[in-house]
C-alpha cells in the first residue's frame, strides 16, 4: 500500500502465545508473625506468674527469640507464641522450634524459626508427584518455589487440588496464576 511518498507493508506480526501456569510457593506473612508476637507480648504482661520476673520475646527476620528466667517459663512463652502464631493463621508446618538451651545458672533461651520458601528436595518431591499424576503439565523448580505450565487451565485446577490434597512436609500456597 502506498501513501504519498511512503509504502507501508502490512506484514503478519506473530506473538508468542503465553500459556497458562501458576508457581506454587512455601511464604509467610511477617505482618502475622509480628502481630503474633505483640499479642503474646500483650499476654504476657498481665499474667500474674510472669510478674516480676525477667523474659523476652525478640523478633528477627525469620527468628523469634525466647530468654526467661528458668526452663518452665521459657517453656511457656513457646506454648505461648506458638498458639498465638496458630491463631493468626500461619501453618506450624512453617515453624521449626529448636530445643532450648538451659545455662548452668538456670537461665533458659530457645528460638523458634520461620520456614520461608520451598527447600530443593521438597521441590522435587512435589515435582515428583505432578510427574507421577500423569497431568498434561510441565513443571520447573525456579529457586525457592515451583512454576507449573500447561496449555489447559483446567489441567492446572486440577493440579492446584491435587496437590493441596496431598500431605507435604510444608504449607504451599498457589500464586502468580496466569492465562
Amino acid at each position: 500500500m502506498i501513501i504519498g511518498k511512503f509504502a507501508f507493508l502490512s506484514q503478519p506480526s506473530f506473538y508468542a502465545v503465553a500459556m497458562p501456569s501458576f508457581d506454587i510457593v512455601s511464604q509467610v506473612n511477617s505482618m502475622e508473625i509480628e502481630n503474633a508476637v505483640n499479642q503474646a507480648k500483650k499476654e504476657l504482661a498481665n499474667r500474674f506468674d510472669f510478674k516480676g520476673s525477667k523474659w523476652e520475646i525478640v523478633l528477627e527476620k525469620t527468628e523469634i527469640k525466647l530468654t526467661a528466667e528458668d526452663q518452665f517459663k521459657v517453656t511457656t512463652l513457646n506454648e505461648i507464641v506458638i498458639g498465638k502464631l496458630a491463631k493468626r493463621g500461619i501453618s506450624l508446618k512453617s515453624v521449626e522450634q529448636c530445643e532450648p538451651d538451659i545455662s548452668p545458672l538456670g537461665h533458659a533461651r530457645q528460638s523458634i524459626k520461620i520456614k520461608q520458601g520451598i527447600e530443593s528436595t521438597v521441590a522435587k518431591q512435589i515435582t515428583g508427584f505432578i510427574r507421577d499424576g500423569k497431568f498434561k503439565v510441565t513443571t520447573q523448580i525456579q529457586g525457592d518455589e515451583v512454576r507449573v505450565n500447561s496449555k489447559s487451565r483446567d489441567e492446572l485446577q486440577t493440579v492446584i487440588a491435587a496437590v493441596r490434597a496431598k500431605e507435604l512436609p510444608v504449607a504451599v500456597q498457589f500464586v502468580n496464576f496466569r492465562d
